[in-house]
């Protein structure tokens, strides 16, 4: 059994984004692991495994639109099922 869950991708577009400051709020707010904050001021790329995606999606909404959003069921795709 996996310990974080959901596979959790999203990109943000936006103004003034800050990868460092959302990778630090990722660290202080959610559990989770395989953290990926990347991209510019105006668009950043997430990668995040976590049992409460919503929370991230929530927290992503707030610093701008999100798009792309994909949300994987890793537990399934290790029995082979659809994600």
């Amino acid at each position: 059994m996996l310990e974080f869950k959901y596979d959790t991708q999203l990109l943000i577009s936006g103004e003034n984004l800050d990868e460092d400051a959302i990778s630090d709020y990722f660290l202080e707010n959610f559990n989770g692991d395989s953290l990926l904050a990347v991209g510019d001021e105006e668009l950043i790329k997430i990668h995040y495994h976590t049992n409460e995606p919503w929370l991230v999606l929530e927290y992503c909404a707030s610093l701008g639109e999100i798009f792309d959003v994909v949300i994987e069921n890793m537990e399934r795709q290790a029995k082979g099922l659809k994600g």
